[in-house]
């Protein structure tokens, strides 16, 4: 039977299909909407299944808020060219609402929920249908407390949702503290929250380059001593290039050779290990004010930290947590 535009039109609108796949379901189905409808969604499992093994790296990550509780979607996708269109960013905040209206605590469970009697796993594979690129729920955070702020960066790549321990929080505060997370990108609320793991493996770190510097300063006085020149022999192809432009002849370099091997070794063995731990400790506060949330300078004004603004605003107030993501690269 011939397939009227009408028809095509009626099934374009129920399931955002593209005019030649509406009107070839029609074909195939006699003019039946439903099983149309049925044949199209069966196109999208059979695109999602073929399209398994691709990487879906773009996509549109939106955050929301009501009262006591934030969360964010991260619904992916292959190309930016999806990402930006407005059925693929309809349905993330679809999804999003969906999830903030349920309290839903887990990405598998966003996953179930059921939007117009069909689950958020069943409209994603709609939506492969329609566009051909693979597409998953790539990440779900949420976050329940007295107060709550969310913000979504420009582009929708990245979003933040913090919660605080007060109630009342006004949302130019909250708004302003989500900002800090998004451009600052926190490791933790405060030091007690930064894991053991990521401080051992800073203080190791520390240790060993304020050990090196110190034996480089010890090398390059005693250069200095000798009437020698630091800067010339500071690498093995520095020196051939010095001594190739005639600045070092080849008995300076040898004799800078020993001069430099014997300083090492005696200061090497010769460390005071009360003047590297207060060295490595003195980092590792600098990697605090510089990765904790409440320790980091305040982005609009550098002369407070995040918590002394938080406490000037309303006394006690303290951030309990916070959530961040980002599908670019930090």
């Amino acid at each position: 039977m011939a397939v009227s535009i009408e028809d095509i039109k009626k099934l374009r609108h129920m399931t955002g299909a593209g005019m030649m796949d509406c009107k070839n379901a029609l074909a195939e189905t006699d003019g039946d909407i439903q099983a149309a409808i049925e044949i199209i969604r069966k196109k999208g499992q059979a695109v999602a299944a073929k399209r398994e093994d691709r990487q879906a790296a773009e996509g549109c990550v939106l955050s929301a808020v009501k009262e006591g509780f934030a969360a964010i979607v991260a619904l992916k996708c292959e190309t930016d060219f999806v990402a930006k269109n407005e059925s693929f960013r309809a349905l993330t905040k679809q999804i999003l609402d969906t999830a903030v209206a349920a309290g839903a605590k887990t990405l598998d469970e966003v996953l179930e929920l059921k939007m117009d009697d069909r689950t958020v796993r069943e409209h994603i594979t709609d939506e492969i249908g329609k566009t051909g690129e693979k597409m998953e729920l790539g990440a779900y955070e949420c976050i329940a407390a007295p107060s709550v702020a969310a913000y979504d960066h420009l582009g929708n790549k990245l979003a933040t949702i913090v919660g605080f321990n007060l109630p009342g929080v006004s949302a130019e505060v909250g708004k302003e503290v989500a900002m800090q997370v998004a451009a600052m990108n926190p490791v933790a609320v405060n030091r007690e929250g930064v894991p053991a793991s990521i401080i051992e493996e800073e203080k190791n770190v520390a240790i060993e380059k304020t050990k090196a510097e110190q034996v480089q300063k010890a090398v390059e006085a005693a250069l200095g001593n000798a009437g020698l020149n630091p800067n010339l022999l500071d690498s093995e192809d520095h020196i051939a290039s010095n001594i190739a432009k005639g600045w070092l002849t080849e008995e300076e370099a040898e004799k800078a050779r020993g001069i430099m091997k014997e300083a090492a070794e005696k200061k090497a063995a010769n460390l005071p290990q009360q003047m590297i731990d207060n060295i490595v400790n003195g980092r590792i506060n600098k990697y605090y004010k510089e990765n904790v949330l409440l320790e980091q300078e305040y982005h609009r004004d550098a002369k407070v930290t995040v918590g002394q603004y938080l406490d000037s605003e309303m006394k006690g107030l303290l951030v309990v947590e916070f959530k961040r993501v980002n599908l670019n690269e930090d």
